[in-house]
């Protein structure tokens, strides 16, 4: 990285300077980048600069929110390479994806660290029901190294990158990827720890975590939430859930990851489930 800054590499006028972006996202060769219509015209001469700032980065994407079932990137190559596949390399652990693609939060960085060594019991079985390209499961996997982890993938572009990443990882013995719908795939009280990161469950999804489990085992479940119902909201629904199929649940504690949107928080509900 160099020292120059964006302000120092793009010329723009003074109001449209305090419209440049603040922060980015690197993923591996790739910086990931916001920039508001007012500047779409000065997109190009910003990903040159961010490229200039960074010179181990190809590419420049700008991001435009996303869209669809799987909540798929909206973005455009505006620097570099028209080359949006890379390596990233997190917590001791590398995830090949298509940046164009598959989302990658670095705001979710502290939990998915923090989950790497949860099992602290190396004979558990994990469920993770929406397991993407293996974010907390490749990393579950390598720091924890439980008996087996169960991730199940409906996207067919991240199940493709899921089974690659566990190969890089060399985590075979312990990860089995699963392709399909979380509901029907997921085997019942069998897992010790269930993890549900997808941000909007349907009761269904809920019902099918909660039946997930042992008797005696854990769900972590997350949740984006309207700041004014942090956390019953979250709560609510999973003692409801707990009640429609017949399994007691405890609240063993609660966290918030980051700001999700205007009044939305993503946050993170831990469960002991009984019968």
């Amino acid at each position: 990285m160099t020292s120059a800054t964006l302000s120092d590499l793009v010329r723009l006028p003074p109001d449209e300077m305090e419209l440049l972006p603040r922060g980015w996202q690197i993923l591996g060769t790739i910086i990931l980048v916001s920039i508001p219509d007012a500047l779409r015209d000065h997109a190009n001469a910003i990903g040159d600069a961010l490229l200039t700032m960074y010179p181990r980065c190809n590419t420049v994407l700008r991001n435009m929110g996303v869209a669809g079932r799987f909540r798929e990137p909206i973005c455009e190559v505006i620097a570099g390479k028209d080359e949006t596949e890379t390596v990233h390399k997190e917590n001791g652990c590398r995830f090949k994806l298509d940046t164009a693609r598959i989302m990658f939060s670095q705001g979710n960085l502290a939990e998915r660290t923090r989950m790497s060594k949860i099992c602290a019991n190396r004979d558990e079985v994990v469920l993770d029901m929406f397991a993407g390209i293996g974010y907390f499961s490749i990393q579950i996997a390598v720091h924890s190294r439980p008996r087996k982890i169960v991730a199940i993938e409906l996207n067919p572009v991240a199940y493709r990158y899921l089974v690659e990443n566990i190969k890089i990882n060399r985590v075979e013995d312990i990860v089995l990827p699963i392709e399909g719908d979380c509901v029907t795939e997921s085997p019942q009280r069998t897992a010790d720890r269930v993890i549900m990161g997808y941000l909007d469950s349907s009761r269904e999804q809920l019902i099918s975590g909660l039946l997930a489990a042992k008797s005696g085992g854990v769900m972590h479940y997350h949740e984006a939430t309207p700041t004014v119902l942090t956390y019953q909201r979250p709560i609510r629904r999973i003692k409801d859930a707990a009640e429609a199929c017949g399994r007691s649940v405890g609240i063993l504690g609660c966290r918030t990851i980051k700001k999700y949107a205007p009044g939305v928080l993503h946050v993170v509900v831990d469960v002991s489930v009984d019968e």
